[in-house]
């Protein structure tokens, strides 16, 4: 990797708030495998970015979080796009969200807290109506890198589970997201114990910040050349441009041929 090229991945993770680690060449199964952290040391999800419509970098490699049923990409070698959206809170564009998604039959997962479930029954059930999972981001957001003890990490995602069923009547699908991308090699091990498989993201942008909201054009020029095979695309569904954007973002994706499938669908 070019020094200029890692000078930009180094600004781009700053930029998101990531923590990128000894950064590999994109490509492959996400670059060189990287050295593994104590089992305990909390890490940043991070990416690096090479060439454009290539799968990134990740901090972690496929292979490497595979072995704790995690994953930050698909299949690199099929045109397929995994869609989600990490809700804090309600920001009133979720509606709008939901209604392209069922226009465009794509289906999404939604990496809820649990205040969101209780402020937002009907759009979680709306949510589960509509063939879309909604995923557990945690009871309380906490940097769950630094908790270490099985048992309080499973109150945190037992607490989500439990307040969805109330909701639903049905059975959370056990997929996972670290809070802030926050995590340490015990956490997915953690995880995986309690049946989880754990989601990162290939492919994002600085879109959480509601008073300094990209521009259609700044979000289209993000997201649209580094669009890769496999892509795990985070936004966040509190983003007045996401829900502007989303019906052509869409559009543009199937253009270029790619097809939409659900996180169950991640290394089949």
């Amino acid at each position: 990797m070019g020094a200029g090229v890692l000078a930009a991945a180094l600004v781009i993770g700053a930029a998101a708030g990531f923590r990128v680690i000894h950064p590999g060449p994109a490509g492959g199964d996400g670059g060189q495998t990287v050295s593994q952290p104590a089992d305990t040391e909390g890490v940043n999800w991070g990416l690096s970015f090479g060439e454009e419509g290539k799968t990134p970098a990740g901090n972690a490699s496929s292979s490497q979080l595979k072995e704790y049923d995690a994953f930050y990409c698909g299949d690199e070698a099929k045109k397929t796009l995994y869609l989600t959206f990490d809700a804090g809170y309600e920001n009133g564009y979720t509606d709008e969200i939901l209604d392209v998604l069922k226009k465009e039959k794509v289906p999404a997962a939604f990496f809820v807290v649990g205040t969101y479930i209780e402020d937002n029954p009907d759009l979680i059930r709306r949510m589960e109506k509509e063939g879309h999972i909604v995923g557990n981001h945690t009871m309380s957001h906490p940097d769950m890198s630094s908790i270490a003890d099985q048992d309080t990490f499973k109150k945190e995602l037992e607490q989500v589970e439990e307040l969805y069923k109330e909701m639903t009547g049905k059975e959370m699908k056990k997929f996972y997201r670290p809070p802030q991308g926050k995590f340490s090699f015990h956490n997915l091990e953690q995880a995986k114990n309690l049946g989880y498989t754990t989601v990162f993201w290939s492919l994002a942008y600085v879109d959480w910040y509601t008073d300094q909201q990209p521009t259609r054009e700044e979000a289209l020029e993000k997201l649209i050349p580094r669009t890769h095979n496999g892509a795990i695309i985070l936004l966040h569904s509190t983003s007045k441009t996401n829900a502007r954007i989303l019906q052509e973002l869409i559009t543009k994706w199937k253009e270029e041929g790619y097809q939409f499938a659900s996180l169950e669908k991640l290394g089949m």
